[in-house]
């Protein structure tokens, strides 16, 4: 497995993160359709697009099912899901900025992720970063009298998920496509229960509308097959900084296109969280580099 800077797996992370931070500009173009519908409809599309990959591209012999392998792509499944529809909802309700604080504090959660299920370790500076990161979502909590639960669930769940991908058995398209698969039936009564009744989006659009929302399948695949190639080939501090990608065209999508208000005392609030990010990913930099030095030097 690569795991060079310029690996192939630094450049599926990289295009992973550059195709999310540009998602809110397609969510916006379908806003008209409530998010639980767009999601069974990704659901649906993204399945139907990866079961034609795999069996044209002759992948199905990868497929090999246990008992383990469909437990863990249970787990996968949901956590994508209900990440998708927190990120759908707040996006098409205008909380793109919030996204984007999720997104800038997920590598943090993975970091204790690694402690809490993991058993590691943490290094002084990584649990001053997390404490800045803390003072920040804090601070937001306390000056606009509530949690900012967009941010908190959007992290919790995409840092599990990749957690999970990171022990996942499977390719990443074949992966992928029993992750999706595993919620087809849910997402077609779901889908099916709202034209029974008389509120399903999807049957009564016209034929352009109609083509917009059957794209979320392979425009929200793209970059999870990147991104679950990526994850199995380099590690996850990479991941964590590759992260910053996304949040970062998000905030400045959210600011400067879509006009979200962006106060003084918000600005208080991500600047704790910015500040986390850069000690972060400044100190593992340097303990990367340390690492270097040390297996280096042959040893007397």
């Amino acid at each position: 497995m690569s795991s060079g800077a310029h690996g192939p797996g630094f450049w599926y992370g990289l295009s992973a993160y550059m195709l999310w931070g540009l998602f809110p500009v397609y969510f916006k173009l379908i806003g008209f359709v409530p998010a639980d519908q767009i999601i069974a409809h990704r659901i649906v599309w993204s399945f139907l697009l990866l079961l034609a990959v795999v069996t044209i591209g002759s992948l199905r012999r990868e497929l090999v099912l246990t008992g383990h392998a469909i437990r863990l792509y249970t787990v996968a499944a949901l956590l994508i899901a209900v990440n998708w529809f927190i990120y759908v909802w707040a996006v098409t309700h205008n909380f793109i900025i919030e996204t984007s604080l999720g997104y800038f504090i997920t590598p943090l959660v993975n970091v204790l992720l690694g402690v809490v299920i993991l058993g590691e370790r943490l290094r002084r500076f990584q649990w001053v970063a997390i404490g800045f990161a803390a003072a920040g979502v804090g601070y937001l909590a306390v000056v606009h009298g509530t949690v900012p639960w967009i941010a908190i669930g959007l992290a919790v769940s995409f840092g599990t998920y990749g957690l999970v991908k990171k022990k996942a058995p499977l390719g990443s398209v074949v992966g992928l496509t029993l992750e999706t698969g595993l919620l087809l039936v849910p997402a077609l009564l779901f889908l099916a229960a709202t034209e029974f009744r008389g509120t399903g989006a999807f049957m009564h659009l016209d034929p352009r509308s109609m083509m917009l929302v059957a794209a979320a399948g392979p425009i929200t695949t793209l970059p999870l097959v990147l991104f679950a190639a990526a994850v199995q080939r380099i590690p996850l501090s990479a991941i964590g900084i590759l992260q910053f990608i996304a949040p970062t065209v998000q905030f400045v999508l959210g600011v400067m296109v879509y006009r979200e208000p962006f106060t003084v005392q918000k600005l208080v609030g991500f600047a704790l969280v910015w500040m986390a990010v850069v000690l972060f990913g400044t100190e593992g930099i340097v303990a990367n580099r340390r690492r270097s030095v040390r297996s280096a030097v042959p040893s007397l």
